[in-house]
């Protein structure tokens, strides 16, 4: 008879267990093994928690950062705070609960950006950058909903690759880069927005297409 056990307990259990060994071993079936006998989890069901290894630990690893960042923003009082404050602090809330294991995010910033695994980083991503939007607010379905999250995936992308090599006390160099950013990022659509109102007022000539003439074309 098999003995009953928490699947979903054990995926948490392995996990930061393994956070203590993907420095090292990289997220590898090997430091899933070594997740295993640090948790005194059976390693057949180890390996049955994350079929597809390394990749899916840190697929998980993402998901529980992304739920622990909409944990702390529902602690915060958005209600008070402007949409760009909002945002950085949705990034700084996930950085921060990681600085215990930041060579775990670098050693998962290196496997996500090699060309077998872009599909998933991109995946990976865009679902923490949707979070971000969508838990302070947004809820454009229109042109801004992609140019929002562009926007923002390109700051986050900048902010996690500063905050790796941020050797400052209490990263205040990185929250420092993060506020510029995001300070820049917010503009854009602003100026798009007034762009696009400039140009619906441009007096354009309403005359019907004409094909270019050409060389020996007969009329």
């Amino acid at each position: 008879m098999t003995e009953d056990y928490d699947r979903d307990s054990d995926r948490c259990r392995l996990l930061d267990a393994a956070l203590d060994h993907v420095a090292f071993d990289g997220w590898s079936e090997t430091a899933l093994r070594g997740a295993a006998r640090d948790a005194e989890i059976p390693l057949e069901r180890a390996l049955n928690a994350f079929p597809g290894g390394g990749a899916e630990l840190v697929a998980f690893h993402s998901e529980t950062a992304d739920q622990a960042m909409l944990a702390a923003l529902a602690r915060a009082p958005l209600a008070e705070m402007k949409v760009r404050e909002k945002a950085a602090l949705a990034i700084r809330s996930r950085l921060e609960a990681n600085i215990p294991h930041r060579e775990a995010i670098r050693t998962a910033a290196t496997f996500l950006m090699m060309p077998q695994n872009a599909g998933l980083a991109a995946r990976l991503l865009y679902r923490t950058i949707d979070a971000i939007w969508y838990a302070i607010g947004d809820r454009s379905t229109d042109f801004n909903f992609y140019t929002k999250r562009g926007l923002l995936a390109a700051v986050y992308g900048a902010t996690l690759f500063f905050w790796l090599n941020d050797k400052s006390e209490g990263c205040t160099a990185t929250w420092a880069f993060l506020d510029r950013r995001i300070g820049e990022a917010m503009q854009v659509p602003q100026v798009l927005g007034r762009l696009t109102k400039m140009t619906e007022r441009l007096p354009f000539p309403r005359r019907p297409f004409r094909r270019p003439f050409r060389a020996g074309a007969r009329g």
